[in-house]
């Protein structure tokens, strides 16, 4: 098993939607333990393999006495009802914001083994299993928060000492110093 590197907010990776699992073979079951080692180590409730830059639709989770995996997931509601409260993301490292999620979800995918798997969570098992499924579909937890909630999100993320600025190149061409 194997620690790996989180991509951070801003790795191109965080934002594609990651492709189907085909084999249950030996590769994933090395995913899943990764993913687990590295979710242990990060101290987080969740974790899904784009966010380590392997764009496959597998994630992990631990909250409380709920621990194990899914793969390829599709999720159910079975009520209206929502949640309003904190969420963070192993990308966005040490920043909490309110957004909204359903109160309840039917999650059904996969075991690693190519069992199938259904998982029905209520509040912070189903923002958990929310949070992760939307990650294997290149949605970031920040983008579903309402346009206010958002704009300080971002502010906030930008002034992250850990957040680093892309690098702009700029052409020799363009002619920006001539008036």
């Amino acid at each position: 098993m194997t620690v790996l590197p989180v991509r951070l907010f801003g790795d191109p990776a965080l934002t594609q939607p990651a492709t189907p699992v085909t084999d249950f073979d030996r590769e994933l079951h090395k995913l899943v333990r990764d993913l687990h080692e590295t979710l242990d180590d990060q101290q987080g409730a969740g974790l899904a393999a784009p966010q380590l830059g392997i764009l496959r639709r597998v994630f992990v989770f631990h909250m409380g006495e709920h621990r194990g995996h899914l793969v390829n997931p599709t999720l159910r509601f079975p009520d209206e009802q929502e949640q309003d409260g904190p969420e963070g993301c192993l990308s966005i490292p040490g920043l909490y914001f309110d957004a909204k999620r359903r109160l309840n979800v039917v999650a059904k995918g996969w075991t690693m083994h190519g069992d199938p798997l259904q998982i029905v969570g209520a509040g912070d098992l189903a923002r958990c299993l929310q949070h992760e499924t939307d990650h294997l579909d290149g949605v970031l937890f920040i983008d579903r928060m309402d346009p206010t909630r958002r704009r300080a999100a971002l502010r906030a993320i930008r002034s992250a000492d850990w957040h680093t600025p892309p690098t702009v190149k700029l052409s020799p061409h363009t002619g920006f110093w001539q008036r």
